[in-house]
């Protein structure tokens, strides 16, 4: 299958550019830091010498950039099968105290970003082979299910994201494209650095890729709807 994975130079994003690495599919990873990214491109290329590895650097939140990414992808791979839009930021404060721009930024970042690449690529995958697996799957975040302190304009942004993954489901079943919406809990990324992980009392990474890539995996009679994923002990 052909990947394209945005966010792809750690976290989350690395994890699923490495299990997808790892099973033989085509990689496009696209991220906004261009150093980080070739870094991580240059890893899974010698880890992963037989895997053909694309990436370049596009800030998403720059709807011109995203557009931009998008024909990127169509003219390296015609369309993708699966697009992971896993780019993403996370700035705490709540609506009555956050600084001002805090909303506007998350929303080019956490929405914005999925709904531009995902318009550009989605006529050409729309003209893929109904009987093949396409899939495009959002990162969201518990943060779109339930509102908490602190959470001010990012829980915002990750509600309006599975809002774009709901009218998603819908308009694309016809197309037999399957859309995923991901609610992770607390992961140990960059947004819990300095974390004391050592009792894993937070889910890794690897923990998120390994479900995602799983329903990947299916029939294309069958689309998981929903992936719903915290920590055994519960969220923090």
């Amino acid at each position: 299958m052909k990947v394209l994975i945005t966010g792809a130079s750690r976290g989350i994003g690395k994890a699923l550019a490495e299990i997808f690495a790892a099973n033989g599919h085509s990689l496009l990873l696209i991220s906004k830091n261009e150093v980080s990214l070739y870094k991580a491109m240059e890893e899974l290329c010698a880890r992963f010498s037989e895997t053909t590895i694309s990436a370049k650097a596009f800030d998403l939140s720059i709807k011109e950039e995203a557009i931009k990414a998008g024909n990127w992808a169509l003219e390296k791979f015609d369309a993708p099968e699966i697009i992971i839009n896993n780019a993403g930021v996370f700035a705490p404060g709540n609506v009555t105290d956050e600084p001002d721009g805090n909303l506007e930024m998350q929303m080019a970042t956490n929405l914005y970003s999925a709904y531009h690449i995902t318009r550009t690529v989605l006529p050409a995958m729309i003209k893929q082979d109904k009987t093949i697996n396409r899939h495009i799957f959002n990162i969201c975040s518990i943060a779109s299910l339930r509102a908490y302190n602190n959470g001010g304009a990012y829980s915002i942004s990750k509600f309006a994201l599975h809002g774009f993954s709901k009218n998603l489901r819908e308009e694309l079943k016809l197309h037999h494209i399957k859309v995923t919406s991901v609610f992770p809990g607390a992961v140990l990324t960059d947004s819990w650095s300095g974390f004391d992980n050592r009792n894993k009392r937070i889910m890794e990474a690897e923990d998120v890729a390994k479900m995602i890539y799983a329903a990947t995996q299916l029939s294309p009679a069958a689309c998981i709807e929903d992936i719903v994923m915290r920590p055994v002990l519960g969220d923090l």
